[in-house]
């Protein structure tokens, strides 16, 4: 039999949950990681900060009075910027608000920016493990130039430069595939 706790020991087990433990609530991350094909889990922990920060200061943001002038410039200028970047998505054609920068800007905003998620998106590839492959591999590029990191965030812009390597094999077999082989490309 069990004696009955004394006041100041009830006090303390109300402070203490014994039924849940800081280290189970990782399902979260490990999901993402695992739809996501984050390699370097400190990416996570990267994103997540960046995330929190960004909820902070439209919180911060959203302090100042409706009608300030700073107000409205600084508003204007970090919706825009997420916009850019592919964090929030401005349906309509309307102008976003303050309020989705703390419901939409998360850690899986910032995975679907990633190179490898854009391309299974672009169809480049069928998983994003390949398209990580690929990338790791040289077999991409952005632009002009050439991204071997899968970590790689594409703004919106960006977004439509996103393809192969002109020596890539990839892109000859694609080539090859659709009768589309130009002779310049033979030499």
């Amino acid at each position: 039999m069990v004696r009955k706790l004394k006041h100041h020991e009830q006090k303390l087990l109300r402070k203490v949950d014994f039924v849940s433990y800081p280290s189970d609530n990782t399902h979260r991350s490990a999901e993402i990681i695992r739809r996501f094909s984050l390699t370097n889990p400190a990416d996570y922990s990267s994103y997540n900060r960046l995330a929190g920060q960004l909820r902070q200061l439209a919180h911060r943001i959203a302090l100042l009075g409706p009608e300030s002038p700073f107000r409205r410039k600084q508003e204007d200028q970090l919706l825009e910027k997420l916009h850019d970047l592919g964090l929030l998505g401005i349906g309509g054609g309307g102008k976003g608000k303050l309020s989705d920068v703390e419901r939409k800007v998360t850690v899986s905003a910032f995975c679907r920016r990633r190179l490898g998620v854009v391309m299974t998106r672009l169809r480049m590839a069928e998983h994003v493990s390949a398209a990580n492959k690929f990338i790791e591999q040289g077999h991409v590029r952005v632009g002009t130039e050439v991204v071997t990191d899968s970590a790689f965030l594409v703004t919106r812009n960006m977004e439509d430069f996103v393809t192969w390597v002109d020596s890539s094999k990839i892109k000859k077999s694609i080539y090859k595939y659709r009768d589309a082989m130009d002779d310049f490309d033979l030499l």
